[in-house]
This record gives C-alpha cells, sequence and structure tokens, in this order.
C-alpha cells in the first residue's frame, strides 16, 4: 500500500504492530501486515528487519546453481538427462524449494496475518523435502553398495570391481545395516519428514515458548536418518581401490561432511540463541540479527553438503564399470522416475495436503482480522511528510 504522496508506508516499532508478529529482541523495522504484493517486493530494496533475511537465502540461489551445473560438465558424465543423475536433480529441486520459499517467506509475510502463516508453513515444508532430496541423493551415490554393480547370469556371483578378492567376501562391513538400507532408508526419510512438517506448522499455534528449541531439534532427526550412509562410510573402509582415481575424488568426502555439520551446528546456535541482539535490543534490527546469521550458515552447509555429494559423483563417473544403469543386475538397484521423481512427488503431495489443513486454521483464527487491523493501522502513521 502506497500514500497518496507517493511514498511507502512507514516502517513501525514492535508497540505498533500485531504481537504475533514481534520477533524476539527486535525493536524497529516491522511492516504493517496488509502490504499489498507490489508493497512486499518492493521491501526487499527497503531496508527492514526481513530484507536481510530475504537476501541472505535468495543470492545462494545463484552461487549453488553455479557450483551445482559444473557436474555436467566433467568429463564421462552422462547426459543430463540420464537416469544417473534423477537423484542429483531432485536433491537439486529440494535445495530450490528450500531457499526459494524461505525467501519469499520473509518477503511476503506481511500481506496479512493469514498469510503470514501460509508462507512458513510453506517454509516448513520444503525444508522437509530437501532433506528426503538429500536423502535420495545419498542413497544412490554414498550408499555402502553405490556404484557395486554385478554382472553375468542372475545366478553368478561375480562382482566386476578392481577390488582383492578378500575384500568381496561380505556386501556389507556391517551387515545389521543391510535391512535398514535396503528397505527403510527412503521410507524413514519420508516418515521423519511428514513428522517435521506436522511439528513445525504445530509450534505456530501452540507451544509458542518454546517454538524455536522445538524447530531447531525437530530437524536433527531427519539430519541424523538421513546421514547414515554417511556415517556408515566413515566408520568402514572406503568402497574404492585405494591404488584408483576414484578413491582419491572420494577422500574429500569426510571434510566436507564435517564442514557441513559444523555450519549446521552454528545455525541452530543463532536460531536458539537469538544472539546477538539478545544482548543489545534494537542495534541489530535490521542487519547483522540472528536470523540473517542463521541463514547464511545454513547455505555453507547446503554448499558443503553439495560439494561432498559431487565428489562422490565424482568418484563413480572415474570408474566406469561401476555406474547403475537402471537395468544392470546390481546390489543397488538403479535409479527410476519412480524411485526419485515418484518418491518426491508423494511426499510433496502430502506436505501440501498437511500446509493447507494448518493454513484452514489458521485462515479461521487470523482471518477475521484483516479488516479490524486495518482499522487499528495509527493514523499517524499514514501522513505525509
Amino acid at each position: 500500500m502506497l500514500l497518496n504522496c507517493g511514498q511507502p508506508l512507514p516502517l513501525l516499532r514492535h508497540t505498533d504492530v500485531p504481537p504475533r508478529v514481534i520477533e524476539n529482541f527486535i525493536l524497529t523495522g516491522y511492516r504493517f501486515p496488509n502490504y499489498s504484493l507490489r508493497d512486499c517486493l518492493l521491501s526487499a530494496f527497503r531496508p527492514t528487519n526481513e530484507t536481510g533475511n530475504f537476501w541472505t537465502h535468495f543470492l545462494p540461489l545463484f552461487i549453488f546453481f553455479y557450483y551445482f551445473v559444473e557436474v555436467f560438465g566433467w568429463e564421462g558424465a552422462p547426459d543430463g538427462g540420464d537416469p544417473f543423475f534423477y537423484p542429483l536433480w531432485n536433491y537439486f529441486v529440494g535445495v530450490f524449494c528450500l531457499l526459494m520459499a524461505s525467501s519469499m517467506a520473509h518477503l511476503l509475510n506481511s500481506m496479512s496475518l493469514v498469510v503470514r502463516e501460509v508462507c512458513f508453513f510453506v517454509d516448513y515444508g520444503t525444508i522437509s523435502a530437501y532433506t528426503v532430496g538429500s536423502s535420495l541423493a545419498y542413497y544412490y551415490y554414498i550408499h555402502p553398495q553405490a556404484g557395486i554393480a554385478e554382472t553375468g547370469s542372475q545366478n553368478s556371483s561375480h562382482i566386476d570391481l578392481k577390488y582383492e578378492p578378500a575384500e568381496l567376501t561380505s556386501s556389507y562391513a556391517i551387515p545389521e545395516f543391510r535391512v535398514f538400507f535396503e528397505t527403510c532408508y527412503i521410507p524413514c526419510a519420508c516418515v521423519v519428514a511428514i513428522i517435521c512438517v506436522l511439528s513445525c506448522c504445530n509450534t505456530r499455534q501452540r507451544w509458542r515458548q518454546y517454538r524455536y528449541i522445538i524447530r531447531t531439534l525437530v530437524f536433527l532427526l531427519p539430519f541424523l536418518i538421513s546421514s547414515t550412509p554417511i556415517f556408515y562410510r566413515l566408520l568402514t573402509q572406503s568402497p574404492y581401490s585405494t591404488v584408483s582415481s576414484s578413491f582419491a575424488a572420494s577422500t574429500s568426502m569426510p571434510s566436507f561432511f564435517y564442514r557441513h555439520c559444523l555450519w549446521l551446528l552454528v545455525s541452530a546456535v543463532f536460531n536458539i540463541s537469538k544472539f546477538p541482539e539478545r544482548l543489545a535490543p534494537g542495534r541489530f534490527d535490521i542487519w547483522g540479527h540472528s536470523h540473517q546469521w542463521f541463514h547464511c550458515c545454513t547455505f555453507l552447509s547446503i554448499l558443503d553438503e553439495l560439494h561432498m555429494i559431487k565428489a562422490e559423483v565424482r568418484a563413480i563417473l572415474l570408474s566406469p564399470t561401476l555406474l547403475l544403469p537402471p537395468n544392470s543386475l546390481s546390489h543397488l538397484p538403479g535409479p527410476t522416475i519412480a524411485s526419485t521423481y515418484g518418491v518426491m512427488f508423494l511426499l510433496q503431495s502430502t506436505i501440501v495436503s498437511i500446509i493447507i489443513w494448518f493454513s484452514w486454521c489458521a485462515n479461521c483464527i487470523y482471518g477475521s482480522q484483516r479488516e479490524q487491523l486495518g482499522k487499528e493501522h495509527p493514523k499517524k502513521h499514514l501522513k505525509c511528510r
């Protein structure tokens, strides 16, 4: 909404906006929750307390894309539409939706209290979808049997790998993990993702006092589930021969994973502690508050995760005999449309249903307040200066 004099609406203090909009230790820079879509878009170029939140996840989209497409230019890489890359594209979709939904949620949430709730419901949904996209990439590129393909007839036990015979005595160095990896890993990742969406959406309607702690801890569970292939790889020997180029390519995987974990830990600290604005309320309202640092750290964790996945993709590509076409007789079935895009479609459909339900509940609670908020908007803020 623009004033008659053509000037944008002034920014408000925390005492002038509904309690629902107030963020801990942020005192100024608020937009009143009745902006038009145009006003919201223009506010990306104004110093509000959401401007930094928008740009710290919108600009990283382009950085992520730059590093992502590098894979398709590697020597020996199949065409971008090859089934080998289905899991990687699902990972890309998960990250893209997460960053875009997060940036748009912070940009558009001042249209109304209902829109604000819906924006963050979608935000939580895309975070959960991202965790499953990561799980699909881990499953096909970092899974204990990734790249291990059997050749010959169905009764043949020959494995076309450059391993010493002693290294093939067991399919899994830790046999107890076999059932989990082969039958439960992806379903568990999907179930946990749905639980996360339900829990985080609930924190906007109840458990408000502990919402930041709950949201942070809730997403610890999908991290632990999704990362089990990596934990397995760290606890066992590399699946590649120590003299192969694949082994050299995969040696960077642990360091990228440790950095990924470090950035996630730092982001969690920022999200829970509300540092630095807790130490000086009002001083970091526009730039430098905890949520902006939280965004920066989460993106850095995603970037290191991408480098980790790329390292494993490169290791497989450097051993062409280990590639997994969908029809190959292998310990790990190759990626198909159903096992990648199909999984993501079913998950997204479920998440959308959850978002619709919570959005309907939010509309029942806040929908009637839209006109009332417009009337209560202090007239002194609408004067041209």
